[in-house]
C-alpha cells in the first residue's frame, strides 16, 4: 500500500520485497532502479533470475540502476545512439512513472526496449514512460534485462539439462514483479498491456507463452517484430556458443565466468563479424528453441497457445530495413546482380521475376532499393501479416498498422525506417534530439501524426481498442476487408496491403 499521498513529498510505496522512496517530477510519481530480482551476479551469472532477498529500511529509488551490459555505440547514421552508460552485471532493474500511488487501479503499460538482445536500457530518455502516464492516465514500467553474451549464451549442464534464454527469465521475474506489486502504484493487475519494438516486440510474444492456468496479461503491442527471424535450434544456439567460446578464448563455461563483463561485451564484436552475411539482417546471438522457457516460436503463442485471448495491436514500418541497408556504401553502390544473388536465398529460381516485381512497384528503384524492400518484406510485413491472417481465421482480435510517414533526413533514402515510429508512439521528440534519423521533419506535420500515434496506442492500452476521435475507421484486421491503417502524412485505412 501507499504509504504517502502527499503528491509534493517523495512518495513511499511497500513493496513485497520492502519499502521504496521515489520522486515527483513534473506532478508524476516516479521510482528509479527497483530492484525485481536478485543481481546476476558471481554464482548466479548463466542462471536464470532468482528472487530479490529484499532489503531493511526504505530503498532509495530515485536513480537509475545502471543498464545491461553491452557496448556502447556512438555515432549511428540513424539512431545517433542506443544505450546509456553506466552499465553493470547487477542490472535487473525497472522504473515506474504513475500519475499516483494510490487506490485508482489505472491500466498498466510494461514496455520492453529493443535492440537486438544487445543493447538498450530503461533508463534512456527514449523510453521514459512520462508522455504515457500523463496524457493516458497509466502506470508505466520499463526494464532493463541481460543482454549479449549473459543473456543470451546456451549452455548444457552436466546433468544434460540446458540454460536457455535468460533474459527471457528477466523478463518474466519483471511481470511476476508487476503482478505482485503494481496495485500500490495505482495500477490495475489485471489490465496490463506489455509492449515493445523489435527484439522487445518478439520478447512480448515470448511472454505470451508463459500464462500459467490463463493469459499471462491482456494486451500486446508488437512494432516491427521479426518474425522473419525464427528462434534458433538448440543445436544452433550451442554450435554459437562454441563459436563464441573460441572467440573470447575460453575452454568451457567455467572459465568464462571468472571473466570480467567488459571482454565478453567485446568478443560480441567478433561474433558479430563471423555471423554477418551480405544482404541479410543477420544477430550475433538469437533467442533459442529450448522446449523450457520456449516451447513454441513466440508467434505461436498468440494464435493457440496461453496468449491466443490477448488483445493484439501489430505493425511495421514500411521500409523497415533502410535501417541497416540505406546508407552504408557496400549497399548503397550494390549492383543489380548482387541483389539477384541475395534474391535467390529466398526465391531461388524465382529470384528475377521478384526483382522485377520489386523494381517496378517502385519507379526508379535502385538495387539497394530492392533489397530494402526484398528484405522488409521477408522478416516483417509478410510474416506479420501471415499472422493476422491466422489470428482473424481464429476470430482473435487483431489491429494492423503500417508506419509509412517518410523522414527527409539523408535526402529521403531511409524512407520510414525501423525505429521511426518509436518517438511518434511516445509522442516524445524532445528525447530524440540526439538521433540523425527525424532530423528535417515538418514540425506541424511531424507533431500531429505524433499525437495521432500516440493517443491511438492509450486508446488500445485503456479499451483494447485504438479507435479515437482523431483517427480514420480503424477496423480489426479480417478476412473480408483485411483493413490495415497506413499511418503517414494523411492517415488512411486501406483494405490490403501490396509488396512495394
Amino acid at each position: 500500500m501507499a504509504l504517502a499521498q502527499d503528491r509534493t513529498r517523495p512518495p513511499v510505496v511497500n513493496t513485497r520485497s520492502g519499502p521504496i522512496r521515489g520522486v515527483v517530477e513534473d506532478g508524476l510519481a516516479v521510482f528509479k532502479g527497483v530492484p525485481y530480482a536478485a543481481p546476476p551476479v558471481g554464482s548466479l551469472r548463466w542462471l536464470p533470475a532468482q528472487p530479490h532477498p529484499g532489503w531493511s529500511g526504505v530503498l532509495d529509488a530515485s536513480s537509475y540502476g545502471p543498464g545491461a551490459p553491452q557496448a556502447v555505440r556512438e555515432g549511428d547514421p540513424v539512431l545517433g545512439s542506443h544505450g546509456l552508460p553506466p552499465f553493470d552485471e547487477d542490472c535487473l532493474t525497472l522504473n515506474v512513472w504513475t500519475p499516483g500511488a494510490d487506490d485508482a487501479r489505472r491500466p498498466v503499460l510494461v514496455w520492453i526496449h529493443g535492440g537486438a538482445f544487445l543493447s538498450g536500457s530503461g533508463a534512456m530518455p527514449n523510453y521514459s514512460g512520462e508522455t504515457f502516464a500523463r496524457n493516458g492516465d497509466l502506470v508505466v514500467v520499463n526494464l532493463n534485462y541481460r543482454l549479449g553474451p549473459l543473456g543470451l549464451l546456451y549452455f548444457e549442464s552436466d546433468d544434460g539439462a540446458e540454460h536457455g534464454n535468460l533474459w527471457l527469465t528477466d523478463q518474466l521475474a519483471a511481470l511476476q514483479w508487476v503482478q505482485d506489486n503494481i496495485a500500490a502504484f495505482g495500477g490495475d493487475p489485471d489490465q496490463v498491456t506489455v509492449a515493445g519494438q523489435s527484439a522487445g516486440a518478439l520478447s512480448t510474444a515470448a511472454l505470451a507463452g508463459h500464462g500459467g492456468g490463463g493469459r499471462p496479461f491482456r494486451r500486446a503491442v508488437l512494432q516491427s517484430v521479426p518474425l522473419g527471424m525464427p528462434l534458433a535450434t538448440p543445436a544452433a544456439a550451442l554450435a554459437r556458443t562454441a563459436a563464441y567460446l573460441e572467440i573470447a578464448g575460453a575452454k568451457d563455461v567455467d572459465e568464462l565466468r571468472t571473466a570480467p563483463w567488459p571482454s565478453l561485451v567485446e568478443a560480441t564484436a567478433g561474433l558479430l563479424g563471423d555471423t554477418t552475411e551480405w544482404g541479410h539482417w543477420t544477430v550475433p546471438f538469437l533467442p533459442v528453441l529450448d522446449g523450457s522457457t520456449a516451447r513454441r516460436q513466440p508467434v505461436e503463442n498468440l494464435l493457440d497457445g496461453p496468449g491466443a485471448d490477448i488483445d493484439v495491436l501489430i505493425g511495421w514500418t514500411r521500409e523497415e530495413s533502410a535501417f541497416s541497408f540505406a546508407l552504408g556504401e557496400a549497399y548503397a553502390s550494390a549492383t543489380k546482380e548482387q541483389v539477384l544473388g541475395r534474391a535467390r536465398d529466398t526465391f531461388g529460381d524465382g529470384a528475377a521475376e521478384a526483382y522485377a516485381a520489386y523494381e517496378a512497384a517502385r519507379p526508379g528503384a535502385r538495387p539497394v532499393d530492392v533489397l530494402i524492400d526484398l528484405s522488409t518484406d521477408e522478416l516483417f510485413r509478410k510474416p506479420t501479416l501471415a499472422f493476422a491472417e491466422a489470428r482473424a481465421a481464429r476470430g482473435r482480435p487483431v489491429w494492423a498498422y503500417e508506419f509509412a510517414f517518410p523522414t527527409p533526413a539523408h535526402d529521403g533514402r531511409l524512407g520510414a525506417p525501423h525505429c521511426l515510429d518509436l518517438p511518434f508512439v511516445f509522442d516524445n521528440f524532445g528525447a530524440w534530439s540526439h538521433a540523425p534519423f527525424v532530423a528535417g521533419m515538418d514540425t506541424r506535420i511531424r507533431d500531429g501524426l505524433a499525437r495521432t500515434v500516440h493517443r491511438a496506442w492509450i486508446s488500445f492500452i485503456r479499451t483494447g481498442d485504438p479507435n479515437h476521435p482523431a483517427l480514420p475507421r480503424w477496423d480489426r484486421y479480417d478476412l473480408r476487408s483485411r483493413t490495415t491503417l497506413r499511418f503517414d502524412t494523411v492517415t488512411t485505412a486501406v483494405s490490403h496491403i501490396t509488396p512495394h
